[in-house]
């Protein structure tokens, strides 16, 4: 079988490359062939054991979405994408990844006959915009209040689309905001809620832009490579013609992750977070969704935490080899 990842250089496409590469497999199906593409030439899996494909790729770029499809790969994982933040400062930018790369994909797929692969559609909580119920079901309307938002509808309902036609069988999965997110920051708005734990379990001092009183929906790194390899597999029948699905997650204020980070880490790691308010970040992250009822998610078998010391666990598990800061 052969497994296509676009956006692998990203961290959860090298997450998952990574995963299949340890066991061979993506869920339950073997992987035998395995092609990493990015704007970057990706570097994760070296060590799989198959036929492995590193290519630098930019699905803007005439040509490049149907030279990636040309080899007519089983499962598609579409994680290619600029985060909220730089969507919403450089407008023609962020139309033109998060849409026209879409889009140019999709049309790759179906242009191709007698091809219609699994196809994996990374999506966001950006897709929902305020006002919301307090639990927020997914029948819940589609109004978001960013580009970023507006984009991810945009490739959902191709997606849908899409797949009602045959061109494909696509599963598109609403990720929480996914923490704590390795490595160096990105741009999305939503990065401090990583930072403010990540830097202090390595010891750094981290910037707090919002109140404490900020509630939002997450999911470790680990739940979001599950989430994949479960959509990657899945029987699609149970989706009917609602392809699109929001993750499970856990519900927690920035005040519940500071709790949680004293109570793995200490005093002292929590007090190294500073308090900054950023006015553009809060009014992003006031215009977020905070609860959902994700049972049609679990229903369907996709997994996460259930609480956000879980997630702080899975990071010092995962990142830290289980050590946590000294002092």
């Amino acid at each position: 079988m052969h497994l296509l990842i676009i956006g692998a250089a990203g961290m959860i496409g090298r997450k998952l490359a990574e995963r299949v590469a340890v066991t061979g497999r993506i869920g339950d199906r073997a992987v035998d062939t395995l092609t990493l593409a990015d704007v970057v030439e990706p570097e994760a899996a070296q060590d799989f054991a198959g036929t492995r494909h590193a290519v630098t790729a930019d699905l803007t770029e005439p040509g490049t979405a149907e030279r990636l499809i040309g080899a007519r790969p089983d499962i598609v994982v579409h994680l290619a994408a600029i985060v909220s933040g730089e969507a919403e400062a450089d407008f023609d930018k962020g139309y033109r990844i998060n849409l026209d790369g879409t889009r140019a994909l999709f049309d790759a797929i179906r242009l191709t006959d007698g091809y219609a692969p699994r196809v994996v559609y990374a999506s966001s909580l950006a897709v929902f915009g305020a006002p919301f119920p307090d639990v927020i079901a997914d029948d819940f309307h589609l109004t978001p209040l960013t580009s970023y938002g507006t984009q991810k509808v945009m490739g959902e309902l191709l997606l849908d689309d899409y797949s009602r036609r045959g061109f494909m069988d696509g599963v598109g999965i609403r990720f929480p905001t996914i923490c704590i997110r390795p490595g160096r920051p990105n741009k999305a708005a939503s990065g401090f809620f990583s930072g403010i734990l990540r830097e202090p379990l390595n010891g750094q001092e981290a910037v707090l832009p919002v109140d404490e009183d900020v509630r939002h929906w997450h999911a470790s790194p680990r739940s979001a490579v599950g989430f994949i390899e479960h959509a990657a597999t899945m029987d699609t029948a149970a989706l009917g013609s609602r392809r699109n699905v929001t993750m499970p997650g856990v519900s927690a204020t920035v005040g519940d992750q500071i709790k949680a980070l004293r109570q793995v880490a200490g005093d002292a790691t929590a007090a190294l977070i500073r308090r900054e308010p950023d006015p553009t970040i809060a009014r992003i992250v006031g215009g977020w969704p905070r609860d959902f009822d994700t049972a049609r998610a679990r229903d369907l078998g996709f997994r996460a935490e259930t609480s956000f010391r879980e997630i702080i666990e899975v990071y010092v598990e995962d990142e830290l080899d289980g050590k946590l800061p000294s002092g």
